[in-house]
């Protein structure tokens, strides 16, 4: 599925047009991007959860050279399924 499939589906299982369900959609996503860029965890039960992380510094591989590379520190965002949600998954 992707982001205008989705649109669709939210469209009709609320009962509102495709633009109201876009900008839903659209308000969602820039809501949990902007508290997880801020260092907050956006937690929906049953769902899961979307939260921060700090990958640390570590040194790689450059495959072309096989020289040691040094990676830096860098955030990254890291979602945990929630328990119903895994639960729904494997019955299907």
């Amino acid at each position: 599925m992707n982001k205008g499939e989705l649109i669709e589906a939210i469209a009709q299982g609320a009962g509102v047009s495709r633009t109201d369900a876009e900008s839903a959609l659209n308000a969602f996503i820039e809501a949990v991007q902007n508290t997880v860029a801020s260092g907050e965890k956006v937690t929906l039960p049953g769902f899961g959860t979307f939260q921060p992380a700090l990958r640390k510094a570590r040194t790689g591989v450059d495959p072309r050279t096989r020289q040691p590379v040094q990676i830096p520190e860098r955030k990254s965002a890291k979602f945990s399924v929630g328990s119903k949600f895994k639960a729904h998954v494997q019955s299907s």
